[in-house]
């Protein structure tokens, strides 16, 4: 991977150490582009068939560089806006109810612990135990894990025994897609939910939800719309598509389609395998140089987030932003936390690390 090339696609780098991507990833200036050619296209030429048709082309472009990246058959992909999206509509097509216990973390965020509060308030039981315990939490009485693939509290990743549970392990991946390598076979799941906006550099508003085909057939689609038919013009005779299409998001707006796609068109332009790589190694190294200046870290894995404690964590944050240093802090926790991307370098840590002393 050329870092300085892929470095280079991102303008807000040039003035500031950004390094939270786990919110919303930097936009590379192409994808921006790319975004305005499609806005100025539709005020010069208005918005119909032609308009559609354009929408789909890019939709289904976005659809098969997801599928790329998780190595599935763009059948097994949806188009989702957010991973609380892509989650809540499994959980929701699962009509959980008393008879089910799930199995979930004391780390998750609130786009998956939305879901399981409705389910509880069907009649589920739901179990939150530490992170890394997940996998051998599942008993007799469980029917599903819901947890994430990796932790947005300090960077854990999940325990690789979830893939030999013999219950359905369904999967936040919102720290996940585009940070660390995703095979969602080998992980064992039979759901996987990411956002396109953080580790993937696109727009807000997109992302993909991932169903293992045989899982996909016992949920039924919660909000059916126009795209989820083969033929809506059939009315009550139509069926929905048989891929997992039919749990596509009713309609994604054409530039963040096209933003979003770009994006991913530069990220696998420099290899997801040097991308994953190169920010795993920056990251550790960042965790490295806190501990040797004696911070107190957030347990992690091989992951891109680094995460510390600190005793007024929100005022620190804003103190670093005024230095150039954006990370973000975690609410009621007392961390803060850097997300550090394959498009960071070492000035960004020495910048970083230099504003923390002086905060």
């Amino acid at each position: 991977m050329d870092a300085e090339a892929l470095r280079a696609q991102f303008p807000v780098l040039e003035h500031t150490a950004f390094l939270n991507a786990g919110t919303d990833g930097p936009l590379p200036a192409g994808a921006v582009a790319g975004a305005r050619t499609e806005l100025a296209r539709q005020e010069r030429e208005g918005r119909s068939g032609a308009h559609f048709w354009r929408r789909d082309e890019l939709q289904e472009g976005l659809r098969a560089a997801y599928a790329r990246l998780v190595g599935a058959p763009v059948e097994e992909i949806a188009l989702a806006t957010s991973t609380s999206d892509g989650l809540g509509r499994v959980l929701a097509g699962l009509d959980l109810g008393p008879r089910d216990e799930i199995v979930t973390s004391d780390q998750e965020h609130p786009g998956l612990l939305g879901p399981l509060l409705q389910a509880r308030r069907r009649g589920a039981r739901i179990r939150a135990v530490p992170f890394a315990e997940v996998a051998e939490a599942v008993g007799p009485e469980t029917t599903l894990v819901a947890v994430s693939h990796v932790s947005w509290v300090g960077g854990e990743v999940a325990p690789a025994a979830l893939a030999d549970v013999d219950v359905p392990v369904i999967m936040d991946g919102a720290q996940g897609a585009g940070a660390v390598p995703v095979d969602p076979r080998a992980l064992g799941v039979a759901a996987y939910a990411a956002a396109g906006q953080k580790w993937l550099c696109g727009a807000d508003g997109t992302g993909f939800l991932w169903l293992d085909p045989d899982f996909a057939a016992r949920v039924p689609v919660v909000t059916p719309s126009y795209t989820c038919f083969v033929d809506a013009s059939l009315g009550l005779e139509g069926e929905f598509k048989p891929t997992a299409a039919r749990f596509d998001t009713p309609a994604l707006p054409r530039e963040a389609v096209a933003l979003s796609l770009a994006a991913a068109h530069v990220l696998e332009g420099a290899g997801w395998a040097g991308v994953h790589d190169a920010g795993a190694r920056r990251a550790l190294a960042l965790a490295d140089a806190l501990t040797a200046r004696g911070h107190e870290l957030a347990p992690r894995g091989a992951s891109t987030l680094v995460s510390w404690r600190h005793p007024d964590a929100e005022a620190a944050r804003d103190r670093l932003a005024d230095a150039g240093v954006v990370v973000r802090n975690l609410p009621g926790r007392g961390l803060l936390r850097a997300s550090v991307g394959a498009w960071n370098d070492d000035a960004d840590l020495d910048r970083l690390l230099t504003a923390l002393r002086e905060t």
